[in-house]
């Protein structure tokens, strides 16, 4: 189950917000082996003044219209699905809502399964208890 928090400068449509959500669920989807209904985010808007960063770093420029995906997610999954996942967000985004794929930034934040708890205070993937 991985969940998704992004984080972007307000006064963004919800049609677009809905678009950022649904282009990196695709991208889980298609890369990540994320099954069907597997679907947590958060939106995190943020005024001008609050969204701060480096208009360039390591080579790449970025925009007022930057976006930040952080994935926290279990760690279970290669480093070419990785790839393959930071590519297919980038791709989806650019599509649609149209964000240029400078303007998003990933990261992957990798917990180990027995880290996650999805109800009644029961460690959904860990070890069972002996």
């Amino acid at each position: 189950m991985p969940l998704t928090r992004i984080s972007l400068r307000a006064g963004t449509t919800e049609a677009y917000r809905a678009a950022l959500v649904s282009g990196i669920y695709a991208a889980m989807r298609e890369t990540y082996a994320v099954p069907d209904g597997d679907l947590f985010t958060v939106i995190h808007e943020h005024a001008a003044a609050d969204f701060i960063f480096s208009p360039e770093y390591v080579g790449i420029r970025h925009s007022a219209d930057l976006v930040i995906v952080q994935i926290i997610a279990s760690a279970t999954r290669s480093t070419a699905q990785k790839r393959a996942l930071y590519a297919a967000i980038a791709d989806n985004l650019g599509r649609d809502p149209g964000v240029n794929p400078a303007d998003v930034i990933i990261t992957l934040v990798e917990v180990s399964p027995e880290n996650w708890s999805f109800g009644h205070g029961l460690m959904t993937y860990g070890p069972s208890e002996s």
